[in-house]
């Protein structure tokens, strides 16, 4: 009998060795591949974390850090400037500039936007026939997205000088008067939203053309069998099937817009006075435009215009939410 006990726990052991043996390599080849699948992670996660510090969070910790304290040109290169707390952007809050300025910044955000985005969203359903000719010409309009942004103003600056500038010279052809279009309160805002709305339509066209692309061809077809005409597909089915490409493409044309500041300055430094100044243009001149650097209002100003993007950025997060609820 004891033979018999000692002969089966014999047989018993090798079984339960053998059973740890083949465990233990698998737990730990699959740990050794967990570690493998994190660091990789981490590689492929590092490079994008040190953009986002580098360019994002530093420039932003640092827009914050000279808008709590009095940076002057030389308390900048000395690094001892006084800590004022808030009252950079007390200051900027009552200053006289404000208000015409985020007038300034709505009207110019507003009309643009809507102009571009209707403009760029006929051209897409245009286009989306695929006529002859048709990738020629949207190729050609995307000539003002494709110059540099000074070339652009520079020309727009041209075409409405008010002594020699061609417009008012087609113009002038059917009776109409001088028009000063770049030198005149009423007239110079006008001026750089044209200007802007003109640079804006091929983004929006190359977008909206994209989403329309994603639409089957079915749905149309179904909808002509039906009797539909052209403008009840179009209300029924692309700008439905549209919306969600519709509310990116207004978000980025929106955080675009706001902080425009070379067309206009370009074209008219914010003027005449602060006809056409928006908030980007006057953190700008604040900053570099008129010779004695005031940097710590540039920045409070510049940080308004963050936190304005960010809160129609909350709101598109909240629509987004809501399309995917329902």
């Amino acid at each position: 009998m004891t033979q018999t006990r000692s002969v089966g726990a014999g047989a018993a052991a090798p079984e339960g060795v053998a059973a740890r043996a083949v465990a233990a390599p698998s737990g730990r080849t699959t740990s050794r591949r967990s570690r493998s699948t994190r660091w990789a992670a981490v590689g492929f996660a590092a490079p994008l974390v040190v953009y986002l510090v580098a360019f994002y969070a530093f420039p932003l910790w640092r827009n914050i850090e000279l808008s709590l304290h009095d940076y002057t040109p030389r308390a900048f290169v000395q690094g001892n400037a006084e800590f004022v707390g808030l009252d950079n952007y007390s200051d900027v809050l009552s200053s006289r500039t404000f208000w015409p300025a985020l007038r300034n910044t709505a009207l110019f955000v507003v009309v643009s936007i809507a102009f571009q985005y209707v403009l760029g969203l006929a051209l897409a359903v245009f286009f989306r026939q695929n006529f002859r000719l048709s990738g020629v010409l949207r190729g050609m309009f995307l000539i003002p997205w494709l110059l540099p942004l000074i070339v652009s103003a520079s020309t727009w600056s041209w075409m409405l000088n008010s002594d020699n500038g061609i417009i008012n010279s087609v113009l002038g052809a059917f009776g109409v008067g001088q028009v000063n279009w770049l030198t005149s309160p009423e007239w110079a805002l006008v001026s750089v939203i044209f200007a802007n709305i003109w640079l804006g339509i091929p983004f929006n066209l190359v977008i909206l053309y994209s989403g329309l692309q994603n639409i089957p061809g079915d749905v149309y077809e179904a909808a002509s069998l039906d009797g539909a005409s052209a403008w009840q597909q179009f209300r029924k089915i692309t700008f439905p099937l549209l919306r969600p490409v519709s509310i990116i493409t207004l978000l980025l044309g929106l955080i675009y817009t706001l902080k425009v500041v070379d067309i206009i300055w370009i074209m008219t430094t914010g003027g005449p006075g602060s006809s056409s100044t928006t908030l980007a243009v006057w953190s700008y001149r604040e900053a570099f435009g008129t010779g004695q650097p005031d940097f710590s209002p540039a920045a409070a100003v510049g940080n308004l215009l963050i936190l304005i993007a960010l809160a129609f950025g909350f709101v598109y997060l909240h629509l987004q939410r809501r399309q995917e609820q329902s």
